[in-house]
């Protein structure tokens, strides 16, 4: 990992050197404005620290530099001369945080500690074997292994999970890393279609197999041929269509509508299901045959809530999809919309947590994503009714602590002083509280 530290004063150099170093940073110092745009021409960063004050210019012009031809770049501000209006141009630009002179090494160690985690996650992220599944959590990484072992056999595949957590994403990545990758990958949902047209979608027709059939049309099974056919929803297949997909499954060959000829494919197939297909076996709805012949291999994805690391990420991944989508430039997403996501519901999964981002891009319009979240309604999210599945207290009061924290210095432009007269408490006992934070405000 590669830091840059734009300081004039030496002494300063070293100290912010040795830090860096601790964290396993490859270190380039420079003391002057043009020695660090000298720098920046030939080589990328994942850190910059930046003093504002120097002998030939303003440490802002760095800053923009960076951000407009490397906006990856982390960036902390160090300075002695903060006011509301500089920070506020920062934060708009993007920097990670600033600190003021003069600063404890502990509190600068922390910005440190945590930058260095956010650029190891954009590296993981970025050069995962499984670039589509978005996450750092453990049951997350868990999944990626096990796609990671079962690709490469040629087995069929069962995905259980809620609706909404990605289990077409998860057959993707399974064919992606198969031996199957340069053939079709085809998705048909079993639930979208009546049984008529779902077996004709499937299989196939010949001309004149029904009314309206006045041509010949090739199956999605045969479509598939060499590759993989992922069947969603399978839980609401119908029962005669179970049959012939069983038979379909025993002996790779099946024979289109209205014809009699029998035809072969080497096709591999991926089903999902938001059902408890053993009950639905039970209860006569689905063959137990067919079960047992679809799960070789079983996989199960938790639900969001059950992996909450894993929001921030996925905010990030959809931010930058959904941005460009819509022509918005968002410079950088709200803590506190990190927080209110991290303490919603989200029943609806990984597709709910898209729908929510999408519609706060839409409605961006100074460049920060969820900066008004943080409202009555939003508050009040944050204290889950109890139940009889009992509620985290510890982590309810250390989310709305840190939600009051995050707001107080957006209130305060920044200062800390200000943001902790905000909250009646002193300068320390606020600097204690916001270290104890995972991660400090973006």
């Amino acid at each position: 990992m590669e830091a840059l530290i734009l300081e004039d004063e030496r002494s300063l150099q070293e100290i912010l050197k040795i830090l860096l170093e601790e964290f396993s940073f490859n270190v380039t110092s420079a003391y002057t404005v043009e020695e660090a745009q000298n720098y920046l021409k030939s080589n990328f960063f994942d850190i910059a620290l930046i003093d504002l004050r120097l002998p030939d210019g303003n440490g802002m012009e760095i800053a923009r530099e960076i951000k407009k031809h490397s906006p990856e770049t982390e960036i902390v501000i160090i300075t002695a001369f903060a006011s509301a209006e500089t920070i506020k141009e920062a934060f708009e630009l993007g920097v990670y945080d600033y600190i003021e002179k003069p600063f404890k090494l502990e509190d600068l160690r922390l910005i440190i500690r945590n930058l260095k985690d956010k650029v190891e996650l954009k590296k993981q992220v970025g050069t995962s074997e499984i670039p589509q599944l978005i996450g750092k959590s453990p049951a997350t990484e868990k999944l990626k292994e096990t796609i990671r072992k079962i690709a490469p056999y040629d087995v069929n595949v069962l995905i259980t999970g809620e609706s909404g957590t990605g289990k077409e994403v998860v057959a993707r990545a399974i064919h992606n890393l198969s031996n199957r990758n340069r053939k079709p990958f085809i998705a048909i949902n079993c639930a979208a279609l009546p049984s008529e047209l779902l077996e004709s979608e499937l299989f196939g027709y010949k001309k004149g197999a029904f009314t309206g059939a006045t041509k010949d049309k090739k199956g999605l099974i045969e479509t598939a041929n060499g590759g993989t056919l992922f069947l969603d929803e399978i839980g609401d297949m119908p029962i005669p269509l179970q049959a012939k997909l069983l038979r379909f499954l025993e002996t790779k060959k099946f024979i289109p509508l209205g014809s009699t000829e029998e035809r072969e494919v080497n096709v591999r197939i991926i089903a999902a299901t938001n059902k408890n297909l053993k009950e639905e076996v039970k209860k006569g709805n689905f063959r137990e045959d067919l079960f047992y012949r679809l799960s070789t291999i079983q996989i199960h994805i938790p639900p969001l809530r059950e992996r909450k690391e894993d929001i921030p990420l996925l905010v990030d991944y959809f931010v930058k999809q959904l941005s460009k989508k819509y022509n918005k430039e968002i410079k950088r997403i709200s803590q506190n919309f990190i927080n209110y996501l991290m303490n919603q519901p989200l029943e609806g999964n990984v597709r709910e947590l898209k729908n929510i981002v999408e519609r706060e891009v839409i409605m961006c319009d100074d460049g920060i994503l969820g900066k008004g979240v943080l409202s009555t309604e939003t508050t009040s999210s944050l204290l889950p009714p109890l139940t009889e599945g009992g509620v985290n207290l510890k982590e309810i009061l250390k989310n709305v602590e840190k939600e009051y924290l995050l707001k107080a210095l957006e209130l305060a432009g920044g200062k800390k002083t200000k943001a902790a007269e905000l909250l009646g408490l002193t300068f320390r006992e606020f600097r204690y509280r916001l270290s104890k934070l995972n991660k400090l405000p973006e």
